[in-house]
């Protein structure tokens, strides 16, 4: 049985594994949070070339949020010392920053999660470099095409199934496989919370979504079959076949009409290429 709770944004943190119903404050938090990871992921972008090593662009990262009043949320945390996470090609995610260059032709995924006010704003977006093969530019594209039919479906009333379903559908009629391993999250002010947000199902089952629920969608999409493997790292995921991943994320609350993006980049920079 699913439990939700009421809170306030003054509450005790605290995961018991009920999904938590917040006010408009917390909306308006989230909404500053989400906002500097969409910042962050446009400021990028032009830095997303070949020869750049993927820690200049961690340093970058942190530079850029701690100028604005943030603070990385997986700088220590679990002690992972980074300020993001940078998945390149096979890696399906948390891929860790290092003195490794990007080249052309990489596909690359950036996560960041700014914490801004006790308000976590967690978002992710794929970037091409170089010259992209067109087998890779189509996983990314298709793999933007899950996420936003997935929010499609986040409205009261309808269930984590819907959203599951719609992205699982797309996919699948594309013959790409979606990672079951790892998915979304309740977020707020805590990093992780309830409920677990997964990327295959069926309509109509998983928890229902009621006016106040935060969390993220963020499908993660083989090309080849959606198996995965931890690196000895105890972080890096990749793909088992060794085949491209891509993977996008928003952060979301649901409101009486629908849902609110807090993670839509101001630039209008929502998917490759950005030029």
């Amino acid at each position: 049985m699913t439990n939700y709770v009421t809170v306030t944004s003054d509450a005790p943190l605290g995961r018991d594994g009920a999904i938590k119903l917040h006010g408009r404050d917390a909306f308006d938090g989230m909404h500053k949070a989400g906002r500097l990871a969409a910042e962050t992921l446009d400021m990028i972008a032009a830095h997303m070339v070949p020869g750049v090593t993927t820690a200049e662009i961690d340093r970058l990262i942190y530079d850029f949020i701690a100028s604005r009043g943030g603070v990385p949320a997986t700088l220590g945390y679990r002690g992972y010392m980074h300020s993001t996470c940078i998945s390149i090609n096979h890696v399906v995610c948390h891929g860790i920053p290092s003195e490794k260059t990007l080249k052309s032709g990489d596909i690359v995924n950036v996560d960041v999660t700014p914490i801004v006010d006790g308000w976590h704003g967690d978002s992710s977006r794929m970037y091409l470099v170089g010259d992209v093969p067109l087998k890779a530019k189509r996983l990314v594209e298709v793999t933007y095409e899950c996420l936003m039919l997935g929010l499609e479906q986040a409205k009261p009333g309808n269930h984590m199934g819907d959203i599951a379903h719609a992205v699982q559908r797309h996919a699948e009629a594309h013959r790409y496989g979606v990672v079951r391993d790892f998915c979304g999250h309740g977020v707020g002010r805590l990093f992780h919370d309830a409920p677990e947000v997964v990327h295959v199902g069926r309509p109509g089952t998983g928890p229902e979504l009621r006016p106040g629920m935060i969390f993220t969608v963020e499908p993660m999409i083989n090309i080849g079959r959606p198996d995965v493997k931890l690196l000895d790292d105890g972080w890096t995921a990749v793909t088992r076949d060794r085949s491209l991943s891509a993977q996008f994320e928003h952060s979301i609350g649901i409101t009486e009409e629908g849902c609110e993006i807090f993670t839509t980049s101001p630039a209008g920079l929502h998917k490759p290429p950005y030029a």
